[in-house]
């Protein structure tokens, strides 16, 4: 029987741990028509189907899933002794991919990618930032960025860009028509623009004040899924909206947009790369977290 190529069973364990021919080509950087063939070709020199493909969905067979438990580790380890020589010749090199929302991806090009990207150029930086709270081991990436908070327990956290605030703005139109509110329940009086998490859900304000905490569920004609969109909306004096401080400094400094209740808007931990402790860490993610310490950045 003929060995199935290296490439082979990369692009086989791809699909199967991704269940999409589209991301594991994204992942790849190939066609679908050509992973496909490579899958095709695969299975013709097994002998033997290994994944169960429809319109909609993709799941491994079980001689597919046999064979995922066995060459899984043989690639990390593979992955683990290419990085070891790259270390040695003292020069990160390979890809590096990171799951971050929009936002947090912004403050990661502001605070580091430059730098990172001209020091390190045998490096290639694959940020994904479609929002969703993804298992960054499940699908593939070497580290996630999310507020602290919300870091998974089992990871570990390195913060970065230090604290931050959530704060509700309007423009000065709006307040012209409605009288500002005081405290958080007078949002229920209000046109608020609402967001919608990945999940479907809509997120629900928090404000605290003097150790009293609160959760409100706003209600307005608007629900978008985008900071920038809310800004925007937020602007042109459609209600209120609440996002991070850091993605308003514009029109906060234009005057296009004010605070309102400033004072139940207190700094919380901010953002955070997180990477699994039972892995080994590659040169690269060892060379960004490096980049992140303010020391190094200076």
């Amino acid at each position: 029987m003929d060995r199935p190529t290296l490439n082979d069973l990369s692009a086989f364990a791809a699909i199967a741990r991704h269940r999409s021919f589209r991301k594991a080509a994204d992942e790849l950087g190939i066609s679908r028509s050509a992973l496909s063939h490579t899958l095709i070709g695969l299975e013709r020199t097994l002998g033997v189907r290994l994944l169960n493909r429809t319109t909609r969905s993709v799941a491994a067979t079980e001689a597919g899933a046999a064979l995922l438990d066995r060459v899984s580790p043989l690639l990390r380890e593979l992955d683990v002794a290419l990085d070891l020589v790259a270390l040695e010749q003292k020069q990160p090199a390979g890809a590096l991919r990171i799951s971050a929302s929009k936002g947090a991806a912004r403050v990661l090009l502001d605070l580091v990618v430059p730098q990172f990207l001209e020091l390190y150029p045998a490096v290639e930086l694959d940020i994904a930032s479609d929002g969703r709270f993804v298992d960054i081991v499940e699908e593939g990436f070497d580290a996630g960025v999310r507020l602290l908070e919300a870091v998974p327990q089992d990871m570990i956290a390195v913060r970065f860009g230090g604290d931050m605030r959530f704060v509700a703005l309007a423009a000065p139109s709006y307040l012209a028509r409605h009288p500002a509110p005081e405290v958080p329940d007078d949002l229920k009086q209000h046109r608020c623009i609402r967001q919608r998490l990945p999940s479907g859900k809509r997120y629900r304000w928090e404000f605290a004040r003097r150790g009293l905490e609160m959760a409100v569920e706003v209600s307005g004609p608007l629900t978008l899924d985008d900071n920038d969109l809310m800004l925007a909306a937020a602007a042109d004096g459609l209600g209120i909206a609440y996002v991070p401080e850091r993605m308003a400094e514009g029109y906060l400094m234009s005057g296009r947009l004010v605070r309102v209740l400033d004072e139940w808007c207190p700094a919380i931990p901010g953002l955070a790369l997180y990477y699994p402790g039972h892995r080994h860490v590659p040169s690269a993610l060892r060379a960004f977290i490096d980049m992140l310490r303010p020391e190094r950045r200076g």
